[in-house]
């Protein structure tokens, strides 16, 4: 067809210098597995995957034919393929599975596979999350991480002890307290001797509980100690349904493939992990590994969405010459291409953050941080990115409009902005060691350049006196990412990207996308060109 982008299949998502030449940065070790993943996750039967599993999204089916409660959740079978090829990969196991891997290595994984599709990644996401957790409970991991650990993808809905692997969730959140967890109404009682690995009877609701067909869920709920951590299995352990029902799906704005539910508890049977009262603190264990995939999802939502603009834009010709030529199109897609590396740059220092467990403090307080800023900048790069494509964009034919509803999805999951921001001044305030943690990484970019110490300097204070309001949480958080993602780069061997940034992003990111100087245009360079 005359003047019109080929379709990106059939391409290596992996093949992309920005992430092989960070790979090798963080010492992420062989690259061949990654690249093998890449162009699986590129291949064009992935790419009809998914769109088939946000085209025909899961259904809900409540009873069988003869009346019996089976609360099932039947998916397209492109969500299973999608499914299976991301768990052969590992990818829902990461670090837990192999001595040899790391926290930077799965990223890179997951920032493949959500490039293709970002819905089944919330089930791999929590499976992967739910292991730090598990563990405060030996008996339970040892019963339960086989199972986590295979790399066989099992869609049957049978009790754990049946099936070659499975996968675990999450239900926190009820209607009455949102983020607000404290104010639960879902109690538990205990059916025998109270205490950690012992069984207890959960009744009440949970307003969000994704990926319902899961085969257990860490739980929230107030036991007699105090609000408490359990682990809730789809089934009971002698073999019958457990009473989980789930009275619907929720209609979402994006992440159609994933079912997400509302839940009941009707004396569901679980088992406590860690002591009553300490429910919280067990599963923010889970919840800051979820953030990582937060900052990770989005960074693949952003590169995704760049490297469809800039494709179109190197193949299509306006007014005489290809659309990448013209300078203020150029201007665009290198301060789009930018703000994806900043991203990536930050993503693979939090993944490594988690593979140091001399740096608990430090990822106590970037975890959040990381996750307020990569996340709220996504929906912006995504929807300039589609503009790129003009009404080409805008039709449900491109994967644009998909990735656009998914956008700011993991801005809300796991805190939302503001939860986000008031952790970051509460890790200020009371995690011992967080601000000087933070203080001491940034320092490492001092004496590069002017403006970013003029940035440290301004972090550094806060750091060291928070201030008692709220108010300005916002602020705060955004200039201690946007000075972290400097020194990064200014750190790492991308001379071209960390002068852009210094330009473009200090002292403050610009409203609007193509305000870049214009002796940083060949930044488009960096992003993959397919043919």
């Amino acid at each position: 067809m005359s003047n019109q982008a080929s379709i990106l299949e059939n391409v290596n998502f992996a093949d992309d210098p920005a992430l092989l030449g960070r790979l090798t940065s963080y010492d992420a070790g062989d690259a061949r597995p990654l690249l093998r993943l890449g162009e699986a996750m590129g291949a064009e039967q992935a790419l009809q995957w998914a769109t088939d599993a946000n085209r025909y999204p899961p259904e809900l089916v409540t009873h069988d034919r003869t009346g019996r409660r089976i609360d099932r959740v039947d998916f397209h079978p492109a969500w299973h393929n999608l499914m299976e090829v991301t768990i052969g990969a590992a990818v829902h196991t990461g670090p837990w599975g192999s001595p040899g891997s790391s926290h930077v290595q799965r990223a890179a994984q997951f920032f493949l596979t959500t490039q293709t599709e970002a819905g089944h990644g919330c089930p791999i996401s929590m499976t992967y999350a739910v292991v730090p957790a598990l563990r405060h409970q030996p008996e339970l991991a040892d019963r339960w991480m086989p199972g986590l650990l295979s790399t066989t993808y099992d869609r049957s809905f049978q009790p754990a002890g049946a099936k070659q692997g499975v996968l675990f969730g999450m239900a926190m959140t009820e209607r009455q307290g949102g983020s607000d967890v404290r104010s639960n109404l879902t109690n538990a009682v205990p059916v025998e001797t109270p205490g950690p690995g012992r069984r207890y009877e959960v009744t009440g609701h949970k307003w969000f509980c994704s990926a319902p067909m899961n085969d257990a869920f860490l739980v929230l709920a107030q036991a007699p100690g105090g609000l408490s951590c359990f682990l809730l299995p789809r089934w009971r352990e002698d073999g019958t349904q457990n009473a989980l029902l789930i009275d619907r799906l929720k209609p979402k704005l994006g992440n159609r493939s994933n079912a997400s539910s509302e839940v009941r508890f009707e004396q569901a049977e679980a088992r406590l992990i860690g002591e009553e009262g300490r429910g919280l603190a067990v599963i923010l264990e889970m919840v800051n590994h979820t953030r990582l995939d937060c900052v990770t999802g989005s960074a693949a939502l952003m590169r995704q969405s760049v490297i469809q603009a800039v494709h179109n834009a190197r193949h299509r010709s306006t007014f005489g010459r290809p659309l990448v030529d013209h300078a203020l199109m150029g201007n665009v897609l290198a301060d789009l291409a930018l703000e994806t590396e900043a991203a990536m740059e930050l993503m693979f220092r939090l993944a490594e953050l988690f593979d140091d467990p001399g740096a608990a403090a430090l990822r106590r307080i970037g975890t959040p941080v990381a996750k307020y800023w990569v996340c709220k900048r996504t929906p912006a790069v995504v929807g300039e990115a589609l503009e790129c494509l003009g009404g080409n964009g805008y039709v449900e034919e491109s994967p644009l409009p998909r990735i656009y509803r998914e956008s700011p999805l993991n801005s809300v999951w796991e805190g939302s902005g503001n939860i986000i921001c008031l952790d970051v001044l509460r890790a200020m305030h009371r995690s011992p060691g967080a601000a000087e943690a933070m203080a001491a990484e940034l320092e490492r970019g001092r004496g590069r350049d002017s403006r970013l110490d003029d940035a440290i300097e301004d972090s550094q204070r806060i750091l060291a006196s928070p201030p008692a309001s709220e108010a300005g949480a916002r602020s705060i958080v955004q200039d201690l990412a946007v000075t972290w993602q400097a020194v990064l780069l200014t750190q790492a061997d991308n001379p071209a990207v960390a002068a852009a940034f210094l330009d473009g992003r200090l002292p403050k990111p610009r409203a609007v996308f193509g305000t870049l100087p214009s002796s940083h245009l060949d930044l488009v360079a960096r992003v993959p060109a397919y043919s």
